[in-house]
């Protein structure tokens, strides 16, 4: 489990990874009155929240938004699950620090979460939803960064300000979408499926079967959820995790194509170099010169 800990604008940013094999239990409690934001990209949360001699469990998994108001009487307990990827980013702000923001800033945080701003108990959840695939990718770019330094701060801080303006821009919308919660649940099923087995992918009918949804609804609901259809963000996928392979591993450019599902060395290299701009070969050349 590693927690990296960042102040943006006076907001504190949690960005949490985990890929152990135990369950992992942590608990914690809020400094104060605080506003907080929390946006899963991948994994399951099981959160335990005690307050007022009363308890309330929350499971968060892979896409799903949450927003709350929680005070010093507030007992936190997160249970991760386990063998399940965790990548997690989570906002704070104490309430006095909203007041300092510019004032239109502060007329969207009253205008969207007033039950936010001024609770009526030590806990009060405020919006809680599936995220857009504009937050889908705020939430990547934050979790797979390289800069460092300052320019990693510059780029955080960007990134969370995106977030947020996308997750009160979703507030601001009509939110009439035409995908049931209970069909957004079985399409990150699917993407996850994609994710853990791109290398022998199942068809798409055997995806339809084992999400339970039909052909249609999973390729016209994956593509209005995620921005992309399902085949091409099996593509983007393979590619991201190869990229990653030959960044970071020792195996060769043929065995890396292997083992992302590519049988042809030739296809693999022009998709790569179509995507990144470059050939896998020299990807793999730098890798070696990094370790020389």
């Amino acid at each position: 489990m590693t927690t990296d800990i960042v102040e943006v604008n006076n907001f504190i940013v949690l960005i949490e990874q985990s890929n152990a094999d135990q369950p992992i239990v942590q608990t914690c409690a809020i400094d104060g009155d605080a506003v907080g934001f929390a946006f899963y990209g991948s994994g399951e949360v099981k959160l335990e929240i005690k307050h007022q001699n009363q308890t309330k469990i929350v499971t968060n998994t892979k896409g799903i938004a949450i927003s709350f108001f929680g005070n010093s009487k507030v007992e936190f307990s997160h249970k991760i699950g386990p063998n399940r990827p965790l990548q997690s980013v989570s906002i704070f702000s104490k309430l006095n620090n909203l007041h300092i923001l510019p004032q239109e800033e502060q007329e969207i945080f009253s205008d969207f979460l007033p039950e936010l701003l001024n609770p009526i108990a030590d806990f009060v959840e405020g919006p809680r939803f599936y995220m857009t695939p504009y937050m889908q990718n705020a939430v990547h770019k934050i979790m797979t960064t390289t800069y460092k330094g300052n320019t990693r701060q510059m780029f955080l801080k960007s990134q969370v300000n995106e977030l947020l303006s996308h997750f009160f821009a979703f507030l601001a919308s009509d939110k009439k979408e035409s995908i049931s919660n209970e069909d957004k649940g079985k399409l990150f099923k699917a993407k996850e499926i994609m994710e853990s087995n791109i290398s022998s992918p199942p068809s798409l009918s055997e995806l339809s079967k084992l999400i339970g949804l039909n052909n249609s609804k999973l390729k016209k609901n994956f593509k209005e959820l995620f921005g992309i259809p399902v085949f091409k963000f099996l593509q983007e996928e393979r590619l991201n995790r190869a990229y990653e392979m030959l960044s970071n591993t020792g195996e060769n450019v043929q065995e890396v194509a292997w083992h992302v599902g590519y049988d042809s060395l030739s296809s693999f290299s022009n998709a790569f170099r179509q995507k990144f701009g470059v050939r896998p070969n020299e990807i793999k050349q730098q890798f070696f010169l990094n370790k020389s």
